[in-house]
């Protein structure tokens, strides 16, 4: 299998290398990666007012074979997206209403793809379940599938976590048609996490996903909560798709709580008087959270 590295950090890293000639053609393919993927040999080194030489001399410097190889991997650095490249200096007037009003926009925008009878059948299966097994991989998914636990045990759904891709895939084999997997994923394209939900299903296990509609993940679902994603070209602020994976949850678990209302109820109660008996506090203060 081909090394994989990040050219844009490998050029930062070896400039105290590269000779003037070969400074030169850095200079232009970090300006634009984009067009200079695209562009021949003989064009980086016209552009760059270079010999073509240098231009393969740069690429194995870089540790590339050729200037193939040097195009491919500037092209796979492209496609990340230019505001993750360029210097920026949009700093926001006040960063507080930039997050607040991302947030209201995305919240907004994936209300309309509750659709509370997809919601229902979900919560049916969840709350019927033997096991639930809540899969979720990265930074946002590995929380709210956290959160999926922290929210389904009050009800007294049996219910556990799961991030680690070994670990996933060994509870996946170990289901059977009792079963159900609540996998969150912001893109729903990671491949451990497609790899243990087909092995789930595979044993029988229910699919419920919380993930982007027309993904890989959503087409392993039985029941999809579909979201949507805004991201925007502030590069700085914190991605505010967790947010509509936590909506869909809090639905859900409120949905899986109105199956069983009295057996809901009295077991909320419970935990309010074991918690405020030990905690003290007002009647509005939240359930464990």
């Amino acid at each position: 299998m081909e090394p994989t590295f990040d050219i844009v950090t490998r050029i930062a890293e070896r400039s105290g290398e590269l000779s003037v000639s070969e400074q030169k053609v850095a200079r232009l393919i970090l300006s634009d990666l984009a067009a200079a993927s695209a562009a021949s040999i003989d064009t980086l080194a016209e552009q760059a007012g270079v010999s073509k030489a240098s231009v393969t001399r740069f690429a194995k410097v870089l540790g590339c074979a050729d200037v193939r190889e040097l195009k491919r991997r500037l092209a796979q650095a492209s496609a990340i997206g230019t505001r993750f490249l360029q210097p920026r200096s949009d700093a926001p007037a006040n960063s507080a209403d930039v997050v607040y009003q991302d947030i209201v926009a995305l919240l907004q925008a994936n209300r309309e793809l509750i659709n509370l009878d997809v919601v229902r059948k979900a919560a049916s299966a969840v709350g019927s379940a033997r096991m639930v097994y809540a899969f979720g991989m990265g930074g946002g998914s590995t929380v709210v599938a956290d959160e999926a636990r922290f929210r389904l045990v009050r009800l007294g759904v049996p219910v556990a976590t799961y991030q680690d891709a070994v670990l996933q895939r060994v509870v996946a084999a170990t289901m059977d048609t009792h079963s159900v997997v609540l996998a969150f994923s912001v893109t729903g394209q990671v491949p451990e996490l497609l790899a243990s939900v087909a092995i789930a299903r595979e044993y029988g296990a229910q699919v419920v996903a919380i993930t982007a509609l027309g993904s890989p993940l959503a087409k392993l679902a039985d029941h999809l909560l579909p979201i949507q994603t805004m991201e925007t070209d502030f590069v700085f602020k914190p991605s505010s798709s967790r947010y509509a994976m936590l909506m869909a949850l809090d639905i859900l678990a409120t949905e899986v709580a109105l199956l069983e209302r009295d057996q809901s109820q009295e077991l909320l109660r419970r935990i309010k008087y074991v918690l405020d008996t030990s905690r003290g506090g007002d009647d509005r203060q939240p359930l464990g959270d």
